[in-house]
């Protein structure tokens, strides 16, 4: 792969301090919160395989070296170091970072030392409206106290984000909620509900994605897999088939994050649809050896300019890595074997790669060099 531009267009800090025994490294691992198979470790999975491939060489280790040994190296170097050399050889030019997730994570500043490129925040939209509620839970202020935040978010954000596939369900009612619902949806929500509370209310999920779409920002949603939170079949992208359509006169970009198993439905919005997006930025990692075949399906129907590159790394510096280094190494196999195989020119398959790694995510995000 010729493209030396990635562009990280969804991604969360890392742990400032790291894992602090085996069982935590492992338990961040996996999207699951269960215990790994007995006998086994969470290191037993496309994704633990990987991080022993790509990252120990990183910490002066063999690929593929037993697990004991690569956590034995981690504490030696100790996590300020072990973060810098595995974000730096990453080899990311600019993070998009989502920063809505609790924990004593680096800030995207703090990222971007560390990765020796610039970061720009994502605001995940259900964690600022719980914000709101959480300094003024006043039902009657709520809307125009959101409508605030919202426009002061966009000042600075380079995107919204949403997880409403987590708190309901992307089989939302696609139209905006009128004033009366939304005061409703308010003081029934904010009645009963103590600080920390989370936003499930599908009136108000629908009021966010709304507002966000009214920002001129570009609006992220999670779709496909994730932690046990989520209903995976509610989180099917063609599940907004009908949010998609009934957004698009705002001129919003819709970014669908992750998608899989649901890749080649998220490629068929986004062929069909001028203003949708997808990536496969989670599932790279977590399907390893496998990313390979997971891009060929997420290219047979996207459109060239619409597919986007990110790793969804969150705690560990690890998962920058093994993001970067499935997308690159998957998509350059691909692209020479469509090459050798006269599918392919060389200058199709290079200019394809620049789209994918950082030129598609530039444009959409109007990043500097778009």
């Amino acid at each position: 792969m010729s493209s030396t531009d990635l562009v990280d267009q969804h991604c969360h800090g890392v742990l400032r301090q790291g894992p602090v025994d085996t069982a935590h490294f492992g338990s961040l691992l996996t999207e699951s919160d269960a215990p790994p198979a007995p006998g086994t470790s969470h290191f037993d999975s496309q994704l633990g395989f990987a991080v022993r491939r790509w990252c120990a060489p990183v910490l002066d280790l063999p690929a593929n070296c037993p697990p004991d040994d690569y956590l034995a190296r981690r504490r030696e170097l100790g996590t300020p170091e072990v973060t810098r050399r595995l974000l730096r050889a990453a080899g990311l030019s600019t993070l998009l970072v989502d920063t809505g997730l609790p924990g004593d994570l680096l800030t995207p500043a703090e990222l971007a030392e560390a990765a020796g490129a610039p970061a720009h925040e994502i605001i995940r939209l259900e964690t600022l409206a719980e914000a709101v509620a959480d300094r003024d839970p006043d039902a009657a202020a709520f809307p125009d106290r959101l409508a605030e935040a919202v426009a002061e978010a966009a000042r600075t954000a380079v995107a919204f984000k949403s997880i409403a596939a987590y708190r309901h369900g992307l089989a939302l009612d696609p139209t905006p909620p009128t004033g009366a619902e939304l005061r409703a949806a308010a003081g029934h929500w904010l009645a009963d509900r103590r600080p920390g509370g989370r936003l499930t209310d599908p009136v108000l999920l629908r009021h966010l994605l709304w507002s966000a779409a009214e920002s001129g920002l570009p609006l992220q949603i999670h779709t496909g897999f994730g932690d046990p939170d989520l209903r995976l079949p509610d989180a099917d992208p063609l599940l907004l088939t009908d949010f998609v359509r009934a957004v698009r006169p705002t001129g919003c970009r819709l970014v669908l994050l992750h998608c899989y198993p649901y890749h080649r439905g998220a490629g068929y919005l986004a062929a069909v649809h001028p203003h949708v997006y997808a990536d496969v930025g989670l599932t790279l990692g977590h399907t390893g050896a496998r990313s390979r075949a997971v891009l060929a399906e997420a290219l047979e129907l996207t459109p060239f300019g619409k597919l986007l590159f990110s790793t969804d790394a969150y705690g560990l510096p690890e998962l920058y890595l093994v993001g970067s280094r499935s997308f690159t190494a998957g998509l350059g196999e691909l692209l020479d074997g469509w090459v050798k195989d006269g599918s392919w020119a060389p200058a199709d398959a290079a200019r394809v790669a620049a789209l994918l790694g950082g030129g598609n995510a530039r444009r959409l995000y109007g990043l500097p060099g778009a």
